[in-house]
């Protein structure tokens, strides 16, 4: 059941950062899914070494949410880095 809520957790992210960067057009369902779950973990990675934040698959938090969409926000920044060799 973890696994079912991470994924609409992770949709739900990937979609307000494709939003956020201005990417929402060009990116499905399957793209949002994607962005959010590794932004989550990137986050999540992030939260945990750093900043003492618990991961968002380990415990519910508003602050972790936050490094979620933070993660899923840089990795779209990544992305749009390497495709058009700028950040919009």
């Amino acid at each position: 059941m973890g696994w079912i809520i991470a994924i609409i957790v992770g949709g739900v992210i990937g979609w307000i950062a494709s939003m956020i960067m201005n990417r929402d057009a060009s990116m499905g369902i399957f793209w949002n899914i994607v962005v959010g779950l590794i932004g989550s973990l990137l986050g999540g990675w992030i939260g945990t070494t750093f900043l003492n934040i618990g991961s968002t698959l380990t415990e519910f938090s508003l602050p972790g949410l936050a490094m979620s969409l933070a993660g899923a926000v840089v990795l779209l920044g990544i992305m749009n880095l390497i495709q058009r060799g700028r950040v919009r």
